[in-house]
């Protein structure tokens, strides 16, 4: 049993121990092919840009495992000794360019911010045609974006970005191109104001015609709650008038129709007579009919 687990024992170490060789080895292998130009791995929208001898001879910018002699021939056994390989990224990129100075049409000092989308298309031209690409793009928009928007009307100038936008793309594209960078999406951002004085003037016009108008909408409420009131007021008049008037005729018949009877006249005067009685709050005593010295004596004694 223990002869076993000895063999077993080294049957894994020799197979650890194989295991990390063949690692190593396989690395180094892979470092030495790499360096002496067998093969090279390019990334996805990456571009590998060989030179030999100051001169461009050969691009690769198709993702993958790609196999140097087959496409620079003998000279990539030399590329990395006597020549260089510059990577170039080739991926989409934005920049934006913030208030480019232009005048309207009428004048006014404004400030138009671009967004732009770019890629470069052409790795060799992008490295070779220009010592900066990006920057000279960046010019280039903005003397553009300068050019073609100035002198606009300033309402075009802050309602139609869209054309605007095409105007600035389809002037930029054709030099951009000659710099290996393909200008995508344009896009105006922002339009505003250069001068800090003239929007301080346009707030306090602006505030200014909206305490007019809320002068305005107050004072028209104002009026017609006034016409509704005043209305109100002459139609109840009117109606009270007319009330008035045919008062005296209602009660007059209402008196009528009860003289009529003198029982019922008679009850409802003595009713009116007590009711006027015990309005005035006047005090009262009240003296029985069987005893009439008693009311003698309360009159005496006033």
């Amino acid at each position: 049993m223990g002869n076993i687990l000895s063999n077993f024992g080294e049957f894994i170490g020799a197979t650890i121990g194989t295991f990390v060789f063949m690692s190593i080895a396989w690395a180094i292998l892979k470092l030495l092919f790499r360096i002496f130009g067998w093969y090279v791995i390019v990334q996805e929208r990456r571009a590998h840009v060989y030179t030999l001898f100051g001169k461009v001879i050969g691009v690769i910018d198709q993702p993958g495992l790609h196999i140097l002699p087959s496409k620079l021939g003998w000279r990539a056994f030399l590329v990395n000794w006597l020549g260089s390989c510059k990577i170039v990224d080739m991926r989409l990129d934005q920049q934006y360019l913030r208030s480019q100075p232009v005048n309207s049409e009428e004048g006014a000092p404004m400030g138009i911010g671009v967004w732009y989308e770019m890629y470069v298309s052409d790795p060799t031209s992008y490295l070779f045609k220009n010592a900066d690409p990006r920057g000279s793009l960046a010019a280039n928009v903005s003397n553009s974006t300068i050019r073609s928007l100035s002198n606009m009307p300033l309402a075009t100038m802050l309602e139609d970005r869209h054309n605007m936008s095409q105007m600035v793309r389809n002037e930029v594209s054709e030099k951009s191109r000659e710099w290996g960078y393909h200008l995508g999406s344009v896009y105006i951002r922002k339009v505003h104001f250069r001068d800090i004085d003239m929007i301080k003037q346009i707030e306090n016009k602006v505030v200014n015609r909206l305490r007019q108008v809320t002068s305005a909408i107050k004072q028209d409420g104002a009026n017609q709650v006034s016409i509704i009131a005043s209305t109100a007021e002459r139609q109840a008049a009117i109606e009270f008038a007319k009330a008035q008037a045919i008062r005296p005729q209602i009660v007059g018949a209402t008196l009528q129709t009860i003289n009529q009877d003198p029982e019922v006249a008679q009850a409802v005067f003595d009713i009116l007579e007590v009711q006027r009685v015990l309005d005035s709050k006047a005090n009262l005593t009240l003296v029985p009919p069987s005893n009439p010295m008693l009311k003698d004596l309360l009159i005496s004694g006033k």
